[in-house]
């Protein structure tokens, strides 16, 4: 009985304290920083012959490259203002290939974090 008093109290007790912690991230300046992986979409899909990759950012380099990975080693890259492009031939002729991150997101390949 008297582990359940207990146990309820550190529950709620973590309960408020991850509650305080979720309200001052929201305040924080910092949380709300513009920063290079902000500029990028976190998910972006593409189609190759009938197969669906799913690509999501990986890195961002310091000359602006993202770089998406998927499985089986696949990856692409794309800048703010550039075209997309595969890394290695696998996905050469896929349905992302040449299309800039405004094509992508017009045509609701890339997916960007909800904020």
């Amino acid at each position: 009985m008297r582990y359940h008093r207990t146990q309820a109290r550190f529950s709620s007790l973590g309960s408020s304290i991850l509650a305080a912690a979720a309200i001052s991230l929201g305040h924080c300046p910092a949380a709300n920083a513009q920063g290079p992986l902000d500029d990028f979409p976190l998910v972006i899909t593409c189609q190759n012959k009938d197969t669906y990759h799913v690509f999501y950012l990986s890195r961002v380099a310091k000359d602006g490259t993202a770089t998406f990975t998927a499985s089986d080693r696949l990856a692409g890259t794309i800048t703010v203002t550039g075209q997309a492009k595969a890394v290695g031939d696998a996905l050469s002729g896929g349905s992302c290939a040449g299309k800039s991150l405004e094509d992508l997101r017009a045509s609701g390949q890339a997916r960007d974090a909800k904020r």
